[in-house]
This record gives C-alpha cells, structure tokens and sequence, in this order.
C-alpha cells in the first residue's frame, strides 16, 4: 500500500508529494522546489528510501505547483503528466514568474496527457483521476481508493478551497465539483492538499464554511 511523503516548497509553502509502494516505485506530484535545499530534500528523500521515481504529475499548472517539473526532468527522466486543458496555464508561466521573484526554468510538455477520467499507476499502485476544475481550469485530483486518500491540489483545504480569481477560475464550478465528486468519496478519506494541513472528507463536510 502506497505511503506518502510531504515537503513544503517555496514562498507559497506548496505541498510537494512524493508516493511511494513497496516495489520502491513511485511518484512525484506537484513538485514546487524553489531552492537547491528543497530540490535536495527531494532527491535524499528518494535516494534514501532507494525509490525510483517513474511518474511525474501535476493536478495543475500555477507556478507554484510546477517550478521544480524542469529539475524532476533533468533528475529522473521523467516528463509530467497532466490535463492538456492546463497546458495555457503552464505556457503563461514563463511570463510572470520573474514578478514574483522565481528563476523558473521552463517545464518539458508532457508527452502523455491525462484525460477527465481514467487511472495511472506506479508499482502495486493505481489513482483514480477525478477532475475537479474551478479553481484552474482543468484540475485534477488523485484518488487512491486501496489506501483511502486523495492528492487534492488547490481544490479543498481544511476548512476552505481553492481561491477562483485567477484567470480560468470559477467559483460556482469548483463549489460543484466538491459536492458532486469529492464529497462522495468516504468520509475517513484523508486528504493532501497543495497547501496547508492534511483533512478528512468527513471534517469538511461538517466544518468547512464553504459547503453546505
């Protein structure tokens, strides 16, 4: 069964995940790595585990969520993996990432795009991908249904969701896409955000002041 790993990277304290199942595969979503301390933290971490990294995804392509995508190429070989609809977001990037201060080197483009529905897998492990646009305007999350939890991107956090004034956000849609497709997950599903602590489903379904 799939562990997972977070490290907090960059000014915007994104979670990078790295996933991981007892064939030592595994996968690196959302890598945010700003500084060479945060793209070592990632390499010890696999090289201390002895893991082989072997998937490479985005749930969305802000900045924030993609700085390190050029670094995990160069590392492992490996290109990303995410919904062709992010693929203006990714190509803004390049534009506005010195505004905020980032040496960004450009993200390879996927050879491989992830549809609204469907799986992908590393080792013994398979995701669900569960598209959830709103706060980005083709959002995906991963669905771990053996181990019960979810890689949530900027979608839900505990006790709020994603922020949707940025271009291609839509607040009606993101609420929707909760309701209709997180929601009925499990309520003792966890779940991993880009930011900020770990959930439940449970604990947002009672707490979160954002839902009904």
């Amino acid at each position: 069964m799939a562990s997972v790993k977070v490290l907090p990277n960059n000014p915007f304290q994104e979670n990078t995940y790295i996933l991981y199942d007892e064939t030592c595969e595994c996968a690196i979503i959302d890598p945010g790595m700003d500084t060479s301390a945060e793209q070592n933290a990632v390499v010890n971490f696999v090289k201390d585990n002895n893991l082989k990294p072997v998937l490479l995804l985005n749930t969305h392509c802000h900045i924030d969520h993609v700085l390190g995508n050029k670094f995990i190429f160069d590392m492992f070989g490996i290109k990303p993996q995410f919904n062709k609809g992010e693929l203006p977001v990714l190509e803004a990037v390049v534009g506005y990432a010195p505004q905020y201060g980032f040496r960004y080197e450009p993200s390879p483009i996927p050879d491989v795009f992830l549809g609204e529905t469907g799986t992908v897998s590393f080792g013994n492990t398979t995701l669900s991908l569960i598209y959830a646009p709103g706060h980005s305007p083709a959002h995906l999350c991963f669905y771990d249904d053996e181990a019960n939890y979810l890689i949530g991107g900027d979608v839900l956090f505990r006790g709020s969701i994603g922020r949707t004034d940025l271009p291609g956000g839509d607040f009606k849609q993101l609420i929707d896409n909760i309701e209709q497709k997180l929601l009925l997950l499990p309520d003792s599903c966890v779940v991993y955000p880009g930011h900020g602590p770990e959930t439940t489903i449970g604990f947002e379904k009672q707490h979160n002041p954002f839902l009904t």
